[in-house]
This record gives structure tokens, sequence and C-alpha cells, in this order.
């Protein structure tokens, strides 16, 4: 694995792990909000997919190795797309992983560009502001005190600056690619129907999937790594 930074066109610089298995595919993967490419739960989603294809797992702006200040989707579309730019360079097929926030502007960076391969989207939000973030839920904080992880919290640099923001319903007829939904049963934090809402009004090729008993973004794959895998894989290779 080699850490590699781009710079956005905003002159943000964007750190990725890459790993290369000499494929002529890449899966992007692109966290949510507090969570990082090295995250525990990351490195481990990244070596299993890089069995595959190669893997770029990125930090959005605000988060873990990378510059600048978190704006929750507002600007984030920039790092995602040149991350997609880099990747073009050097793969023939680009697929796009997604995660709660990171779903969402993976869904609006594919209503604009048309060059990911299959998308993926986990615990997707219809808009921020209906998030709900029940975080005295025991959904909420067991999963959160289980990914606990000091080095990645103190990383975190959220901007104080309110800016307008895409929302994820408003655009997803636009995205033309191949899409999977995956929602957690129990997601405190993005309830499943706002995946469930974004799926049915997709008119891409797509399939919804509900993860039971099982909680928020990369939760689905701590909570049920078989099938998660599974499913993945078989979308996003098989299928």
């Amino acid at each position: 694995m080699n850490e590699i930074k781009i710079i956005t066109s905003d002159g943000v610089k964007i750190a990725v792990n890459h790993y290369e298995n000499n494929s002529e595919s890449v899966i992007i993967l692109a966290p949510g909000w507090f969570m990082t490419k090295d995250s525990k739960s990351f490195k481990e989603m990244s070596k299993v997919f890089s069995q595959y294809c190669s893997v770029m797992a990125m930090d959005f702006r605000g988060h873990g190795k990378s510059g600048g200040f978190y704006t929750f989707t507002s600007k984030e579309e920039n790092d995602l797309k040149s991350v997609i730019e880099y990747a073009q360079k050097k793969y023939k097929k680009i697929y796009l992983m997604g995660f709660s926030l990171g779903a969402a502007v993976s869904l609006i960076v594919c209503s604009e560009l048309d060059v990911i391969e299959k998308l993926i989207v986990v615990s997707a939000p219809t808009c921020f502001e209906k998030i709900e973030n029940k975080m005295w839920k025991k959904e909420a904080w067991i999963p959160t005190l289980q990914k606990c992880e000091l080095k990645r919290w103190f990383s975190i640099r959220p901007s104080i600056k309110v800016s307008s923001k895409v929302k994820p319903i408003d655009i997803v007829e636009k995205v033309k690619c191949p899409t999977l939904f995956l929602a957690g049963e129990k997601d405190p934090t993005v309830c499943s129907w706002h995946t469930q809402t974004l799926f049915t009004k997709a008119v891409c090729k797509k399939k919804y999937e509900l993860f039971e008993n099982c909680c928020h973004a990369e939760d689905l794959f701590i909570q049920n790594r078989k099938k998660f895998i599974e499913i993945c894989t078989e979308w996003l290779f098989q299928s």
C-alpha cells in the first residue's frame, strides 16, 4: 500500500491509500463524516476488496491526513472528483463505494459525471437536514464506542461556515451507472427510509438490500462481514 496526495481544483490536499494489485479496475472507497481511510474498518475493507481489484481509500477534506475543513457535502465533491480524475489515468474501470455522507457525495458526483462503472451507496441520506443522528440510542453509542480510535477523532476538522448543499434526493434520478443501495435496519443516524426513498426514485439499473440488525455505514461490514462482501462483490464483479 502506498499513500498518495492529490490536489483538488480548489487547492486542498487529499490523502489516499492506494492498494495496487495490477488490475485494470479500481474501487474508490469514500468514507463518511468522522471516518478515515486509516480507520480499522476501512483498512480491513481495503484489503478485502484489493483481492478483486485495486483500491483507493480516501480521506475527505478535514479528515485524517487530508487538508482543509469538512463542509458536510458542500465542497467534498471536489475531493472525490480529483480522486476519480487521478484513477482515470491508471484504470479502465472505476467502481465507487460511498458511506453515509460519503455516499451522498458519491451520488452527487455520479449525477454530474458518467465515468463510474458501478456504484454502491451505504446508508445514503436523502438530504443532510433530515439526518436523525439519535446519539442517545444504544444502536448509536455502542457501535461508536466499539470503533473508538482517538487518533482518528483528533484528526477531524469541521468547517464552522454554513454553506449550501445539494440534496441527493433532488439529483438521484440523474445517476446513470448501476447502483446498489445498502441500508442498516437499526441505523439511528441515517434511518433506512432515506436509502429506500433514494432507491425508489432512482431510474438507473438498481438494487436495494436491507441488513437486518445492523447499524450505520461501515457497521454493515463490521456486523455482517460475510453478507456485505458477498453482496458487494456480486454486484461489482458478477452482475
